[in-house]
């Protein structure tokens, strides 16, 4: 469920791709937030708070928290599902934040991923976890990749209550099961045999991360951005799963239901549907992420149909409310 890719070009071309896989639809709608938005972790009186020093625009799940998103400062977080996870029961004194507003928290405070990985590595906030949307009462169990104009990129995992950050430029992609470390060392295995002589077919997580890992380093490196965009549109294309699969030995593989593409050196953040023919985006330098101004929302929910750069058409909206216990009926 969910594959993150990045693209890594000359002339600092990169591109983060992502595809959000799920049972049924998660409502999903674009949301742009300014500067200087006063922000509590949602998890009670014990919530960490901060003001948010970047605007940002986010893809949301039931506009009730953000699953992916991109700053103005070109920085990229993508929220993922990972069934291994375990989030710590604190023995502290830290502040809570609420799994919902996890990537937002990102967004909002770090410019680079080298400045979050420093400043999240002390653990300043525990995770408080989530029901998952699906009406099942399942625990939200997430993880959380991050990455920047440089290229750089860092995987954040809670794995039997420990905090695992994985941060290194070739770490360009992420699935799910199972954790990062036993996907790195099963990419090894399929390196050895070769793409061009075999590659994993299935839906499954593992063979997601092995094609993509492929693909990503197989396609053409170009600094025209209009070829790599297409290049990385093709590899997350490649690893979606076909909308309404129903497979009973493995009921956890869900349809992917859109597709985002960040071009960081340009600031551009591209949304596909499955349902809807056409690709459109936000030019984040054509938002005004001023202090002061109202949060705006482009509301896909409805069926509108967008084609091209669609900063005009967020209108303002009053913000959502991030929670920690996200009830959804499917």
């Amino acid at each position: 469920m969910c594959t993150r890719v990045v693209y890594l070009g000359p002339e600092k071309t990169i591109i983060t791709a992502r595809s959000m896989d799920w049972k049924f639809d998660m409502g999903t709608n674009l949301w742009a937030f300014p500067r200087g938005m006063k922000r509590d972790g949602a998890a009670g009186p014990n919530s960490i708070e901060w003001t948010s020093k970047y605007g940002s625009v986010v893809a949301t799940c039931f506009d009730n928290g953000s699953a992916d998103g991109m700053n103005e400062e070109g920085l990229v977080a993508n929220m993922l599902y990972l069934t291994e996870t375990k989030y710590p029961t604190p023995t502290d004194e830290r502040k809570a934040l609420a799994l919902s507003a996890w990537a937002q928290y990102v967004l909002d405070n770090y410019a680079t991923v080298d400045e979050a990985v420093k400043e999240l590595r002390n653990e300043p906030f525990y995770i408080v976890s989530s029901d998952a949307p699906d009406a099942t009462e399942a625990e939200g169990t997430i993880h959380l990749s991050i990455s920047d104009p440089t290229g750089d990129s860092a995987i954040f995992q809670y794995i039997k209550g420990n905090l695992n950050i994985h941060h290194n430029r070739e770490y360009q992609v992420m699935t799910n099961s199972p954790t990062y470390d036993q996907q790195l060392a099963l990419n090894k295995y399929w390196e050895q045999i070769g793409g061009t002589t075999m590659l994993p077919g299935t839906n499954r997580a593992a063979d997601r991360f092995v094609r993509a890992s492929f693909y990503i380093k197989a396609i053409p490196k170009t600094s025209d951005i209009n070829e790599a965009i297409a290049s990385a549109f093709s590899v997350i294309r490649n690893v979606s799963v076909p909308l309404g699969i129903s497979t009973e030995k493995e009921p956890n593989i869900s349809s992917t239901l859109w597709r985002v593409v960040a071009d960081h050196k340009n600031k551009r953040y591209y949304y596909e549907s499955t349902r809807h023919p056409n690709v459109f985006w936000v030019n984040l330098s054509d938002m005004n992420f001023t202090a002061g101004e109202p949060t705006k929302k482009l509301t896909l929910t409805d069926n509108h149909f967008f084609a091209g750069n669609v900063a005009e058409k967020f209108e303002p909206t009053e913000p959502f409310s991030f929670v920690p216990k996200a009830k959804i009926d499917s």
